[in-house]
């Protein structure tokens, strides 16, 4: 992962895509099962995804609640 300019750690998450953070999930998968990482670095692969796994569902609620909305309004 690389930081964006000029946007601290927190916004940046928060600007990600829902895509983007897929991507850096399968990237962490892909990780943990080569078997390679140690199991200190495997804990914190996890806990890293364990956090965009939450992040993707609050997209994924965000972008229901506009869709119940727009068919509401429609």
């Amino acid at each position: 992962m690389t930081a964006r300019a000029g946007l601290s750690w927190s916004v940046w998450i928060m600007t990600e895509t829902y895509e983007e953070k897929i991507e850096q999930l399968r990237q962490i998968i892909a990780k943990i099962e080569d078997g390679g990482t140690s199991l200190d670095e495997s804990m914190k692969l996890y806990e890293q995804g364990a956090a965009l796994i939450k992040q993707c569902e609050t997209l994924l609620a965000v972008a229901e609640e506009k869709i119940a909305t727009l068919s509401r309004d429609a």
